[in-house]
């Protein structure tokens, strides 16, 4: 099916769904795959980002992990074919039942946020009668130049282990009865795009922190570098792909491991986003004094990024493809939702071929922390989700 029949297609579909290219995912997960079996670094889908029972079906069956941040979503990487084994279990505020969950599951390792929680997964275990795998998020202490709502790794803030708490985590693995320690885990923050400024200098504090680990006597096994690896709201059409090479380049070049020590990464928004588009339809033409709105139906409650924290998305009318010579008379609108909020906006002046009523229009790069973070304020439905292999 072409471009057009396709558009053609999704016109007569009830808005807004959300829309996602198969054939990208598919093209994005034998690139990632590919380059984790040329520089052996292991990957972890960090569900949080979609959680789709395709799209998680997808990802496991290439044979990546999965990296979970609640209980719920450690049941689903299990219900959709990731193996325990290869599921790791972050998180600062797991519940008794959460960590119980866990532990009975036999994951690969729960990621410890902080001195407390280690104490009560190793109570916990030990009452279980059971051991329970752990590494211990620490944070480097890196700005990661991203916006301040998911900045993760700088020195206080409620994510990881201070290095002043470093010498109490030593002895605490010592003297924990049931706790098997199995690495450490460091995540700097998301939609990271300075790529080899940011993951070097994550890299170079590792190696620091590392070596101050094993001179204390404790093995690091494992090193889980996180994700954050940013994609290109921008112009996603020129890039669907981000750049995993570089990433990963820039993860072998300045790494420091040991032979037998294996490298660990987290991306979630970077596999998936790219590939998923929320389709939502012209309801309103607005003209005003100094603007134009463009009133559509889909609305803050399925994605939520825009107003939560002025995220850019690109906005598409695909209408105007069915309409011969459209491209040439280009408008300002603001592009808003139906939702009772002024954060309810797509965006303002955005230039777009001339629209109207019903025009289906598309908003970018919906893939990752768009149907997962949804809700139905207002009362409004969900979204639903179609696939292009079905389509």
């Amino acid at each position: 099916m072409n471009d057009v029949k396709r558009i053609a297609r999704l016109q007569q579909m009830r808005t807004p769904f959300y829309l996602y290219d198969m054939e990208l995912l598919a093209r994005t997960l034998d690139e990632v795959s590919a380059l984790s079996a040329r520089y052996g670094i292991e990957v972890h889908y960090a569900v949080k980002a979609n959680p789709e029972e395709r799209i998680l079906r997808s990802i496991a069956a290439r044979g990546f992990g999965a990296d979970c941040v609640s209980g719920n979503e450690v049941k689903c990487a299990l219900g959709n074919g990731f193996p325990a084994g290869r599921i790791v279990f972050a998180g600062v505020g797991k519940t008794d039942e959460e960590i119980e969950t866990a532990v009975r599951s036999g994951i690969f390792s729960i990621n410890c946020e902080s001195l407390p929680e280690m104490k009560v997964i190793d109570e916990i275990a030990s009452g279980l009668g059971l051991r329970a795998r752990v590494s211990a998020r620490v944070n480097p202490d890196i700005d990661a130049h991203t916006h301040k709502y998911i900045t993760t790794g700088l020195d206080e803030n409620k994510f990881g282990i201070s290095r002043y708490d470093f010498d109490a985590l030593i002895k605490l693995i010592r003297e924990s009865k049931s706790l098997d320690f199995n690495g450490l885990h460091i995540h700097v923050g998301s939609q990271i795009t300075d790529v080899e400024q940011v993951f070097s200098l994550e890299c170079e504090r590792v190696n620091e922190i590392v070596s101050y680990f094993e001179n204390q006597g404790i093995e690091i096994e494992n090193i889980d570098l996180g994700g954050g690896l940013g994609i290109d709201y921008l112009e996603p059409d020129k890039h669907p792909v981000a750049d995993f090479g570089t990433w990963f380049k820039t993860i072998s070049s300045h790494l420091h491991v040991r032979p037998g020590v294996k490298v660990h990464v987290e991306p979630g928004r970077s596999l998936v986003a790219q590939c998923g588009t929320l389709c939502t339809r012209v309801l309103y033409v607005k003209p005003g004094r100094e603007k134009t709105f463009l009133i559509v139906d889909a609305g803050m409650n399925d994605l939520i990024r825009p107003a939560l924290y002025g995220a850019y998305h690109r906005i598409d009318n695909l209408s105007a493809a069915l309409r011969d010579g459209s491209d040439g008379n280009m408008k300002k609108y603001d592009v808003v939702g139906p939702v009772c909020e002024s954060s309810d906006t797509w965006g303002e002046g955005r230039e777009l071929p001339e629209s109207f009523r019903g025009d289906l229009m598309a908003i970018r790069s919906a893939g990752a922390y768009g149907q997962a973070m949804a809700s139905r304020y207002n009362l409004r439905d969900f979204a639903k989700a179609y696939y292009t292999d079905n389509i």
